[in-house]
């Protein structure tokens, strides 16, 4: 934090609200303290208050992203389940994403807490290497690593044709579980 004054309260949350929108690519917490002159945290209580006002923000390993859907662009989902190994986690991403696929999340049925789902949000080679470069360097452990490598992802694309191919690279690759 500088000497400049703090943006306070509302109109703080209501200034990181317009960075998110207007922003073409995420925003990293540290970001957003450094242009209201708070600390991490508050920004993290503030983006968990704007989440509680409908605000359609997604936390991705990049930073904050306010999720718009282009009009423009026709979209569809899919889920699909995954089992690999946690070294597999590059190339399984790589593959959905070398077909122009966007890989939104990723969830795994919890014995205890039930469904847990964790925001991914890449659609490049670039995107997975922040990923993977993100866990390595935070050593933080992949969720499907609780459930012996078995997980869902949820996949879109501008065409049920693009998700086709995804899923039979996967299916190709040894990934894809068929049900």
């Amino acid at each position: 934090m500088t000497d400049q004054k703090k943006i306070l309260g509302d109109e703080r949350r209501t200034f990181i609200l317009e960075l998110l929108k207007n922003s073409q690519i995420p925003l990293k917490g540290s970001e957003l303290a450094a242009q209201t002159n708070v600390s991490r945290q508050v920004i993290v209580g503030d983006i968990t208050l704007l989440k509680a006002r409908d605000e359609p923000i997604i936390a991705t390993s990049q930073g904050y992203l306010y999720f718009k859907q282009n009009a423009g662009t026709p979209s569809f989902e899919r889920t699909i389940a995954c089992r690999h190994l946690p070294e597999d986690t590059l190339k399984e991403l790589n593959l959905l994403v070398d077909h122009g696929v966007l890989v939104k999340d990723v969830k795994i049925e919890h014995a205890v807490y039930g469904d847990l789902t964790a925001s991914i949000m890449v659609s490049n080679r670039q995107e997975v290497k922040q990923f993977i470069d993100n866990l390595q360097t935070t050593n933080a452990s992949l969720l499907s690593e609780l459930t012996g490598g078995i997980h869902l992802h949820t996949i879109a694309a501008s065409s049920t044709q693009t998700l086709d191919k995804a899923e039979a690279a996967l299916k190709e690759a040894g990934f894809l579980i068929e049900y």
